[in-house]
């Protein structure tokens, strides 16, 4: 900040003698516009100008360098200073002025002939008569450093020599404090003489930061110039403690600190305002500002505006501190107690307002000399966030923090795993003592098991799952003498978060069966039902096993097993059909609390669990709502790709885009999709067959097929056999006959045949056969598809319908059979356009509007042959034989037979034999 006294320069009237100017980094600017003045001083004519800059922004040192410039020039120079300890003693500053302006060997004014107490008219003519006897003497400088800081008398001084100065050689040069308010009645202006030049001294760049901190420019620099915002007096202050490695931001000097805080007391309750400030930081508004200083809202409002008008504060609805280098001071000038004691009194406060868990916990941090009990659960909540975005570091400083507070033995286990998770990132050695530590620490033996169940639900995946599955194993182990019921819900958590973090196949799951027998709690048997759920959807034996063994885990309200993402996934897959669950399932996720993993947005479950019923039931339009935008709040939270439930969102949506032929818009979600960092999830195996989907329907079959494939053998080493999770032969079939393999088509079809029989559902049943009518021939093509619709048609499944109704269609015109074909496409086409699926739905027009073509006789025949039948009659007439015809026309042997059988009857002949004959009559008869 700028000092009331500048050793280096006269502070009474002496004139400056010549010598160098000091180099001012940085200033060269504002130097040239005040030596611009000297021409029109030293031509006669008066000139003035006001240095005005915030504090320590060198106003002195810029005043003192123009000064020596004047003096080399020819100027008189005559400097006096204003000085807050000064300021009530009557023509102080005038005083300054007179000593240097009067005549050498003349007697000086007493300072009572200058003050005025006999006649103020002849003092004010008495000093500018002193001003007009040194400008004919020569040129004049006058310089009045820290005018806001003059008496009164002075300031009237210098306004009443301001207009009776125009026509002398005088330069008169102000500086003043920003935004200081004036102490009397006279305006700065008033005081300036004639229209003055306004110069502000801002903070300096960065090349004269680093020469003021001897650094070379680069980071460093510009990081020291943003924490002192350029402020010269800052930068000086903080060179000193520019040791290696430290940060500019982080660092502080108490003398800074005591010297702002001693200015701010000539303000009323500045000084309170100011200590709040420096507390809060970031979160300084003006409520808080006025609660935490204990001060009056409209006394409070008072100082704010002072010093936001000093640049003390921001000018912004938020009131911080300018720089982060006072801050920093402020709080280094500031007793640990005192600093301890006010960061608890900010903590409560942003807790009251409802303000991030995050900001309340910073200030937790900082009180680390008092109890604080109720700030426990806020640095738990922000130690989790914290984890989840990346810093780990930070989270284990948070939960330090807690455990320094006086918990309960269940509290404190609580902790201790929550920071064996965080040092897990960082320090896996640690993280294993923690866990040890919890262990040792566990008294209440339900409280543990719920502690170690929440910590299993709330782990996404991979490694960190590893640890939560090893400190669950030990929890449980302690915790075995309790009885079944005790550590059931745990053991059924660890079950589900190894077999879904697992490449391989999962545990055995009838290992836990012995331990069934004891249960008596209503809710372990609840969770014994969802496993046997599981097991029997693994296994893929018994869809009306499976069903109703999920009806019976979801007949309470304890929804924690349907929220772990392995058990969540597979269960919307088994349930999507079944609307009466789906509803059940919805309103069990749908709890009030939010969610274990801070991934999944409040109310993520239950949207994306309706939103994939709504795609079972081929409702495209509705579910690929519901992804969208609970794909935008996954985003928000960075989970996208890292989140279980994220990645099954976005596989979900993706597969939706490919039947609504929204194909450019699934290529870009899967190209922001990490296919590497993922593969740990079991939902990746989704992930992979929605891309294999998506590059066969764009073309790129052979990598969509090996993708396909790819998810076949994810869910054979995961033990799946449930063929209802997604049905990737169907589609790796249609891939393999469109490559050309007709063979794997027709081994994939058989193989999903006969897992949708033994499952026994009817949409995995329907699908099956829809392919099985693909890879067969003539009837046996005909009597699959058929069957495939009948079953379809008991199931939500339309799209699947339209699918195997466009199939049928499709074979029926290449048998011949028009009139049948045109009304199983019809409904193929009202079906699929129903649902939204447009390249289903155009595939299924152009075969409608094929077999309208092929029902329209042939022009060139008086018989009524069809096209079809014509072209294969003519054929026939010429000698090919049906195989020959087949193979020509790319038809069935049976497709030929059918429409020669059709020639036969139209042209009234018996057989082949006839043909060539009747042909030829036909065509004379038209010729005639």
């Amino acid at each position: 900040m700028d000092t009331e006294v500048n050793p280096e320069h006269p502070v009474s009237g002496a004139s400056v003698p010549k010598r160098p100017a000091p180099r001012l980094p940085g200033r060269e600017p504002e130097l040239s516009r005040l030596t611009s003045l000297f021409p029109a001083a030293l031509g006669g004519r008066a000139a003035s100008a006001v240095l005005v800059g915030e504090f320590g922004m060198g106003k002195s040192a810029t005043l003192h360098t123009v000064a020596t410039l004047a003096a080399d020039a020819g100027f008189t120079v005559a400097i006096a200073t204003g000085s807050r300890l000064e300021s009530h003693l009557p023509g102080g500053l005038a005083r300054q002025l007179a000593d240097a302006l009067s005549a050498p060997g003349t007697p000086r004014p007493s300072a009572t002939e200058l003050c005025g107490p006999a006649g103020e008219s002849e003092a004010l003519e008495l000093f500018f008569g002193l001003v007009r006897e040194a400008a004919g003497r020569g040129p004049l400088f006058l310089g009045i450093d820290n005018v806001h800081l003059a008496d009164a008398w002075s300031m009237r001084c210098l306004a009443y020599i301001r207009n009776r100065v125009l026509d002398l050689p005088v330069l008169i040069v102000l500086t003043a404090l920003t935004g200081h308010p004036p102490h009397h009645d006279v305006a700065l202006l008033e005081m300036a003489g004639c229209t003055p030049a306004s110069i502000t001294l801002n903070g300096l760049g960065d090349a004269a930061a680093a020469e003021i901190l001897g650094l070379a420019p680069g980071e460093l620099a510009t990081a020291c110039r943003e924490a002192t915002g350029g402020n010269p007096y800052l930068l000086q202050a903080l060179r000193p403690r520019l040791l290696p490695g430290a940060d500019p931001h982080e660092l502080g000097s108490s003398l800074i600190g005591q010297v702002l805080h001693t200015r701010m007391q000539e303000f009323p309750h500045a000084a309170e305002i100011l200590h709040a400030a420096a507390i809060l930081g970031e979160d300084a508004g003006f409520d808080l500002l006025a609660q935490l200083a204990g001060v009056d809202e409209l006394d409070a409002l008072q100082a704010i505006d002072t010093m936001v008008r000093l640049h003390v504060l921001t000018n912004s609805n938020q009131p911080v501190l300018t720089y982060s280098f006072v801050r920093n001071s402020l709080l280094k000038d500031m007793p640990q107690t005192t600093r301890a004691v006010n960061h608890g009194r900010a903590a409560k406060l942003l807790s009251e307002t409802g303000a991030p868990v995050e900001r309340v916990a910073a200030h937790l941090l900082e009180a680390t000399s008092i109890r604080i009990p109720w700030g426990v659960d806020v640095l738990r909540l922000s130690a989790r966030d914290a984890v989840f975005s990346g810093r780990p570091e930070l989270a284990a400083r948070h939960l330090r923090r807690a455990l320094a507070e006086r918990l309960s033995s269940g509290r404190r286990v609580a902790v201790l795993l929550q920071l064996a998770h965080a040092e897990f990132q960082v320090d896996p050695p640690a993280a294993a003592k923690r866990v040890r530590e919890a262990v040792d620490t566990i008294g209440n033996r339900e409280t543990a098991a719920v502690i170690a169940t929440a910590m299993l639900l709330s782990l996404c995946g991979g490694q960190d799952a590893r640890l939560g599955i090893s400190a669950a194993g030990q929890i449980a182990a302690r915790l075995d003498a309790g009885g079944p019921d005790a550590v059931w819900p745990l053991l059924c958590v660890t079950y589900l978060a190894e077999a879904g973090s697992r490449l391989g196949p999962p545990p055995e799951f009838r290992d836990f069966e012995e331990q069934w027998a004891p249960l008596t709690d209503p809710a372990a048997q609840r969770s014994r039902s969802a496993l046997l759920a599981l097991d029997a959807v693994r296994s893929g034996e018994s869809a009306q096993d499976a069903l109703g063994h999920f009806a019976d885990a979801l007949s309470g309200d304890d929804s924690e097993l349907f929220e772990q993402h392995y058990f969540f996934t597979l269960a919307t897959a088994v349930l999507a059909d079944e609307p009466a669950h789906v509803d059940r399932l919805c309103r069990a996720l749908d709890v009030e609390r939010e969610p274990w993993d801070v991934h999944v947005p409040h109310g993520a479950l239950p949207t994306l669990a309706r939103g994939i019923a709504l795609q079972a039931s081929g409702d495209l339009q509705r579910a690929s709502v519901h992804f969208e935008s609970l794909l935008r709040r996954f985003d928000e939270r960075g989970g996208t790709t890292t989140c279980p439930v994220g990645v099954l969102c976005a596989a979900k949506l993706v597969e939706c885009w490919v039947d609504l032929g929204r194909f450019e818009a699934a290529t870009s979600l899967l190209d922001r999709m990490d296919f590497v960092a993922s593969q740990g999830l079991f939902t990746h195996t989704y992930l992979l067959y929605a891309r294999g989907r998506l590059r066969v329907a764009t073309g790129y079959t052979r990598f969509g097929f090996e993708d396909l494939l790819s998810c076949g053998r994810r869910l054979a080493h995961h033990g799946m056999r449930f063929p209802g999770f997604v049905p990737w032969r169907a589609h790796a079939a249609r891939a393999a006959l469109a490559l050309g393999q007709a063979d794997d088509a027709a081994r994939l079809a058989e193989e999903d045949s006969t897992a949708a029989a033994r499952w026994g559902a009817a949409r995995p049943l329907g699908t099956a056969l829809t392919t099985l009518g693909l890879v067969r021939e003539d009837d046996e093509a005909e009597r699959a598809l058929t069957k495939a619709i009948t079953t379809l048609r008991t199931s939500p499944a339309r799209l699947q319908l339209a699918t195997a109704l466009t199939e049928l269609g499709s074979l029926q015109a290449r048998h011949g059979q028009s009139e049948k074909a045109i009304e199983t496409l019809r409904q193929a086409v009202e079906l699929s356009e129903h649902c939204g699926a447009r390249p289903l739905a155009r595939r299924a027009a152009e075969e409608l509007r094929s077999s309208r073509r092929a029902l329209t006789p042939a022009k060139d025949n008086e018989h009524g042959l069809t096209r079809q039948e014509n072209r294969i009659a003519v054929m026939a007439a010429q000698g090919l034989t049906n195989r020959e015809i087949a193979t020509a026309l790319h038809l069935t042997r049976r497709t030929v037979e059918l429409h020669l059988s059709g020639a036969y009857r139209k042209l009234g002949i018996p057989g082949r034999a006839e043909l060539g004959g009747a042909l030829a009559k036909s065509h004379r008869a038209d010729a005639r």
